[in-house]
């Protein structure tokens, strides 16, 4: 059941004058996919260190996230302005990178000119190298093409791939924002050439943006990747923040980004959320635990992780994924969500 707005708060306290050693904390491990590499429910999404946050708060979210018992955290090298990401973690993380599980990513652009990007094997056998240097690791556990390449044959990609798992520089290999088909083509072409296959999919996914379970979800079972949503609150929809018919709150996020309000802050949006707004009211409980353990309920979803500008908001988002839904409100939660 859906643990009571005062609850929350009391936790949320108790966890400012406590850390996971001393036993407030256990976070949950999952599988990802059919893979034999475990992630915590609960991750820490790297896209605002080196870019909303300096290094000395990218450092303290990062010590407050292994605090909670955080293992598993999320970057990519397009991240903080091409590498900032990168090096803010693998410096806050110290000795530490041994404790965790580390993902980074590849495809994007990194320069101005679009030369560097995409999945052909000479550039990801640079990148990863870049990234390696970067984060101050000498492997990573799970390296993720950040989006389909169409100029480069998938076969090309996946061959590069597997030459990073035999040296020992890569462990586990994902993809993200793939189609249903290309996740299925990918892992065609793995099994019949035998190369390591793509264990996960990152995509955007959440209580206001389920359009993947049409037909990438049922191609994620089929190739028993698991999967890491990203966008969990929507960029703050799901925070209770923006209102239907009122003016977007001075200083947040789609206030500074009219291309994001468009995006996110649809008119379906917005009601869905106003419906779940009276649903949590109605039983006493926070939108963002509700959102978050959703999300947490999801029999494919590996991880939940969300980008923080804060140590409080790394707390909050650790309490709330400890929410649980029983069946029934499972279903009313999908009849609302669907807006059905």
């Amino acid at each position: 059941m859906l643990e009571n707005i005062e609850a929350v708060s009391q936790r949320l306290g108790e966890a400012n004058r406590t850390s996971a050693s001393e036993g407030l904390f256990v976070v949950q491990q999952r599988h990802l996919g059919h893979s034999g590499l475990q992630v915590s429910l609960v991750g820490l999404g790297c896209n605002t260190l080196g870019a909303k946050l300096d290094m000395q708060a990218s450092r303290a979210v990062v010590h407050r996230a292994l605090d909670l018992g955080i293992t598993f955290f999320d970057t990519a090298d397009s991240y903080g302005g091409h590498g900032g990401s990168e090096i803010c973690l693998g410096a806050a993380l110290g000795e530490r990178r041994k404790d965790i599980v580390l993902a980074t990513k590849f495809a994007s652009p990194m320069d101005k000119a679009g030369r560097l990007r995409g999945g052909s094997r000479h550039y990801v056998m640079s990148a990863v190298e870049a990234s390696l240097e970067r984060l101050g690791t000498e492997w990573i556990d799970l390296y993720q093409m950040h989006r389909p390449d169409p100029q480069t044959p998938i076969e090309e990609t996946l061959r590069a791939l597997e030459d990073l798992v035999r040296q020992g520089k890569v462990r586990y290999i994902g993809c993200s924002n793939f189609a249903a088909w290309q996740v299925v083509e990918a892992h065609w072409t793995a099994r019949h050439h035998g190369l390591s296959r793509f264990v996960s999919c990152q995509d955007q996914y959440s209580l206001v943006a389920r359009e993947i379970e049409r037909d990438l979800v049922p191609a994620m079972r089929a190739c028993g990747a698991g999967l890491l949503p990203y966008a969990p609150l929507s960029s703050g929809l799901l925070t209770g923040k923006y209102r239907r018919g009122a003016p977007m709150p001075e200083g947040s996020r789609l206030a500074g980004r009219p291309d994001l309000g468009a995006r996110y802050a649809t008119d379906r949006r917005l009601e869905v959320v106003e419906r779940l707004r009276v649903y949590c009211a109605e039983r006493g409980c926070s939108l963002l635990t509700l959102a978050m353990s959703w999300l947490a309920s999801q029999p494919l979803v590996a991880s939940v992780m969300a980008g923080v500008t804060s140590v409080e908001q790394l707390e909050a988002n650790v309490l709330a994924v400890d929410g649980r839904l029983s069946v029934e409100e499972l279903s009313e939660i999908d009849r609302i969500s669907r807006m059905s």
